[in-house]
């Protein structure tokens, strides 16, 4: 969990000097999120990133979905070490599993709109829309500074996490060994970093580190709300990052 400050403080820091700020609000609707768990050393898993990078297109690559490609750590010991993989990625996955989402861990393993999403290997390339009443959320990210505010949603009581996401656009990796070996693979929306802050209430403020460097050629941004005793996506909003927002 990284630091946060307190409204007055931020509000402080910032009027200083003029500041660029990057804004997002949604509607009351919900959109569609959409988990890929993948992995550079599966090899049944680049026709599925390849998919997911259809979705991107030039102008607002999250016009249809808010895509998040998490890479696991547990192919890395058949002889490639994904630059991209944590434990805390794999252990999503698990508690998917757990909280009855999905129904085991595999790779490519899909959750759309917090539910399994198995008829992408028959072929339908039609993503589940989501729908209903999913509450407000508002967020400004001023040179680091991400503000963010949520109504609530009307089934789902606090308290609530903000969950945040650094998503990586244009990344090439040349495997060289393992099932992948001397594959080229392209990847989008990869999870680059991540992480959450809980409020009792619904108003949140934090100081981001800036997004790391993995050689992607674009840096997005997701950040959803979800409660803190599930992994359920509540309310999401994504965008690319301008150049002043940090």
């Amino acid at each position: 969990m990284r630091p946060f400050y307190t409204f007055p403080l931020l509000i402080g820091l910032l009027s200083a000097h003029t500041a660029f700020s990057q804004t997002f609000v949604t509607d009351s609707n919900a959109p569609t999120t959409i988990e890929l768990f993948t992995s550079e050393g599966c090899s049944s898993c680049p026709p599925a990133d390849r998919f997911l990078s259809t979705l991107a297109s030039q102008e607002d690559p999250f016009e249809k979905v808010i895509p998040l490609a998490y890479h696991v750590d547990y192919w890395n010991y058949i002889g490639w070490d994904d630059r991209f993989s944590r434990p805390e990625f794999s252990s999503r996955q698990r508690r998917h599993v757990r909280e009855g989402n999905t129904s085991q861990v595999y790779t490519p393993g899909f959750v759309v709109n917090n539910k399994e999403w198995r008829e992408w290997f028959r072929g339908d390339r039609d993503i589940p829309q989501n729908s209903g009443d999913a509450g407000l959320l508002s967020a400004q990210l001023t040179q680091g500074f991400l503000e963010a505010q949520y109504t609530g949603h009307p089934e789902v009581n606090g308290p609530y996490l903000l969950n945040i996401a650094y998503l990586g656009m244009g990344i090439t990796t040349q495997v060289k060994a393992g099932e992948n070996r001397n594959r080229l693979l392209n990847h989008d929306y990869v999870v680059l970093d991540n992480f959450s802050l809980i409020s009792q209430g619904k108003r949140w403020q934090i100081k981001l580190d800036k997004p790391p460097e993995l050689g992607q050629q674009k840096t997005g941004i997701a950040i959803w709300v979800s409660s803190s005793k599930s992994l359920d996506v509540l309310q999401a909003d994504a965008a690319l990052i301008e150049d002043d927002a940090f």
